[in-house]
């Protein structure tokens, strides 16, 4: 399919206003520049509570901060990683679409501020990721959250992370994650897809950015074949967690979210999986932007909300 005329309006809006791409600037720059996608989600949703908090992590604290939708009981329980390969990305520019997530699935949902790369390289974010999900695990009942109705989610890296995160859970033997929302995540350190070719330029993410994401993350070539980093790499994707796959066509990453999706069929895993055509990378978070990102985040919420029947 062709560009989507609104992806094409917004693309075009971004080279109007001389927005820079992705990796084309220093990191701390980057960072600055990046902070703006948080204007895409549209008006914030009203909920119940939005708290901070810092818990234990294995370098130090992992701040959180913790969306609660109004309601009476236990409810199902998010744990999202946000994207920005691993480099770029905060809970502001993530608020938007956890207040959402909040909302419509009516499920509590922390947000993780793991470490960022270059100053924290793998596997430092995957870890705090990890951690912060062992500790809603065992505290979900002070969050209003039930544990036996664990999630985990995130996109793009945050999709990365979640995939790495529900693997790790298996290896380690806890915690229990009911499901996994994994939207067009990254999953193999290569860039030799179809849809890195096709998509490669003109996409917002590039294949250049990825490849400028990748080198501040991994600490070593080594790094690329660890299943930690490079998930769709693990020798088994039996006994995951049930998931949701989100992709989108014009994406560099489509490809490999869609081959992540397939193996966790192959091992028996229940997946659904949508790729949302002529749009591209990024597209979920930005709900004032796409009506499609709309559709597919009451998508994901719908699945979160069944954890509770």
């Amino acid at each position: 399919m062709a560009l989507h005329p609104k992806c094409k309006e917004f693309l075009d809006q971004l080279v109007a206003a001389g927005m820079p791409e992705l990796g084309t600037l220093p990191v701390a720059e980057t960072r600055e520049a990046f902070k703006g996608v948080a204007a895409f989600g549209g008006p914030p949703e009203s909920l119940a509570r939005v708290e901070e908090r810092s818990i234990p992590g294995p370098a130090g604290k992992i701040p959180l901060r913790v969306y609660t939708p109004e309601g009476h009981g236990a409810m199902p329980v998010l744990v999202y990683f946000h994207g920005g390969g691993w480099v770029i990305g905060t809970f502001e520019t993530h608020d938007g679409v956890c207040r959402h997530l909040a909302k419509q699935s009516q499920a509590v949902v922390v947000s993780v501020d793991y470490r960022l790369a270059p100053e924290h390289k793998f596997p430092a974010a995957a870890e705090d990721c990890y951690a912060a999900t062992c500790w809603v695990a065992a505290n979900a009942a002070t969050l209003g959250a039930d544990a036996k109705r664990l999630a985990v989610g995130g996109d793009s890296a945050g999709g990365n992370l979640a995939a790495v995160v529900s693997l790790m859970a298996r290896d380690r033997g806890k915690p229990k994650i009911a499901f996994q929302l994994l939207v067009y995540p990254v999953t193999d350190h290569a860039y030799d897809t179809p849809s890195y070719r096709d998509n490669a330029d003109g996409y917002l993410l590039t294949r250049d950015a990825m490849v400028w994401f990748w080198n501040h993350y991994l600490g070593g070539e080594s790094d690329s074949a660890n299943p930690y980093a490079s998930p769709l790499r693990a020798a088994s994707f039996a006994g995951l967690p049930p998931a949701m796959v989100v992709t989108a066509e014009l994406d560099p990453l489509r490809d490999e979210g869609e081959a992540y999706a397939e193996k966790l069929r192959q091992a028996g895993v229940p997946v659904k999986h949508k790729r949302y055509d002529g749009l591209i990378h990024g597209f979920f978070s930005m709900t004032g932007v796409f009506e499609q990102a709309k559709q597919a985040v009451a998508d994901a919420a719908t699945e979160i909300r069944a954890l509770s029947r």
